[in-house]
């Protein structure tokens, strides 16, 4: 199911490591994609509570933590840059779905990056 809801249509996720030569857009292309498909499952799944929210964000944390070999053999890593910009973008889902009390470090707590 694609996204419908225009605010995530309209975001540019990871915009700041797109402008970055530090991370090569292929990888960060991968990362998108992870966050793609978040939105995609949470407006199929709807959720109903945090529980359930955080199920399908620690999901796509690990998906994250995955990359970290891309990003390795592209000669970048997940540091700090990454690591906030692409907290800030699930910080960015969970408030455009309706989750104005989710914990911005419980949305990726399984995190190795």
């Amino acid at each position: 199911m694609p996204v419908t809801d225009q605010r995530v249509l309209d975001h540019a996720f990871l915009r700041n490591l797109y402008r970055s030569d530090y991370y090569p857009d292929p990888v960060v292309d991968l990362g998108r994609a992870v966050l793609v498909r978040l939105c995609e499952r949470i407006e199929a799944e709807r959720p109903a509570d945090l529980a359930a929210l955080y199920a399908l964000t620690h999901a796509a944390t690990e998906e994250f933590n995955g990359l970290q070999d891309d990003f390795a053999a592209a000669g970048s890593e997940i540091e700090t840059v990454a690591r906030e910009e692409i907290a800030e973008d699930f910080w960015f889902v969970a408030q455009v779905y309706g989750f104005k009390d989710a914990d911005a470090e419980e949305l990726i707590a399984p995190r190795d990056w």
